[in-house]
């Protein structure tokens, strides 16, 4: 038998031409997702990228991987079709805030909800760049777009909050501007049993451009951001003078002695609800890293095992005796 190759992130990179705007924040996301790969020792033949319409969307065709380019809001759906078939696959999604949240609303809760083994990454960029520049669900409210001309009215979806309600068993949150950070924390989702949503800060030069700018640029990041690791202090600043500590139902700002001990695995996910929340007070830094990490029992998983069980009970079974069951009558 042959030794399996270790795979470097070239390994990973197709012969088509990238094509997304200059200085987009893509560029970055599928150069950590290739890294994360090769260093997960992944092999091609086994990885499926699943996406569906948007800028983000072309990412299947930069992968050297097997790759379905579907159609607009259907990636989760068609993506569960292929872990379930083929539970030896590592599946991953790329979608964006519009395409995954709008449109693939639906499709995106009920993947996570039953716990599809599948790594969804999320370009939220709070703007559609591909259809160019309508107001999508992640948008602020106030954003002037081509469909908002006196400001968007609607309240934002956070993505965050949604796939912690969806019930998934990790979830977490990285940027386009910080590759290490982004590698790690894809590196975690990529060894997670379970789905995996990641949400990555995406800036668009086009048509949102800056729009995370007041969280992500060196100037402010340590201040205005917080890393959380799974077993250190909630602790950040540049100068790490600052900490996190709960009280009751809040979050508050302490000293690094008093900051609390981060634990994604909690079976509950009321701590990291609370986390989240600090994304509507100015005072309070931005929440990033690994917010919720728990096993559970995967839909594929369940699915081989009832198949199993059954056929152990019943036999293989006929395809004829599906058709013709009782159901089945005659309209004369």
């Amino acid at each position: 038998m042959s030794e399996v190759q270790q795979l470097k992130a070239k390994d990973f990179k197709s012969d088509q031409e990238v094509k997304w705007c200059p200085g987009c924040g893509d560029y970055s996301i599928l150069s950590c997702v290739q890294s994360t790969l090769a260093s997960v020792g992944v092999q091609k033949e086994n990885v499926v990228f699943v996406s569906g319409i948007g800028c983000s969307s072309r990412f299947p065709y930069y992968m050297d991987t097997y790759g379905i380019h579907s159609i607009h809001g259907r990636a989760n759906a068609i993506a569960t079709g292929v872990k379930v078939a083929n539970p030896e696959l590592d599946v991953w999604v790329i979608t964006g805030d519009g395409d995954g949240l709008s449109i693939g609303g639906n499709h995106m809760i009920h993947s996570l909800r039953r716990n599809v083994d599948m790594k969804v990454v999320l370009f939220n960029n709070e703007i559609y760049g591909l259809t160019k520049g309508q107001y999508s669900p992640t948008s602020p409210q106030g954003l002037k777009t081509k469909t908002s001309p006196y400001g968007s009215v609607d309240a934002p979806f956070n993505p965050i909050q949604l796939a912690l309600g969806a019930g998934s068993t990790f979830v977490a949150r990285t940027m386009d501007v910080s590759p290490k950070h982004m590698k790690d924390t894809l590196g975690i989702a990529a060894e997670h049993k379970g789905a995996a949503f990641v949400e990555v800060w995406q800036n668009c030069v086009i048509f949102n451009h800056d729009c995370f700018k007041g969280w992500t640029e060196k100037a402010v990041r340590d201040e205005a951001t917080i890393n959380l690791k799974a077993g250190e202090p909630m602790v950040y600043g540049k100068d790490k003078d600052k900490g996190l500590r709960f009280d009751g139902f809040k979050v508050v700002i302490c000293s690094p002695e008093e900051a609390a001990i981060w634990d994604p695995s909690e079976a509950s996910p009321a701590a990291a609800f609370m986390l989240i929340q600090m994304d509507n007070d100015p005072g309070m830094p931005r929440p990033m890293g690994v917010l919720r990490q728990v096993e559970a029992p995967t839909l594929e998983g369940l699915i081989h095992e009832q198949l199993s069980t059954v056929t152990d009970k019943r036999g293989d079974g006929e395809l004829k005796d599906l058709l013709y069951t009782a159901d089945v009558w005659e309209v004369e």
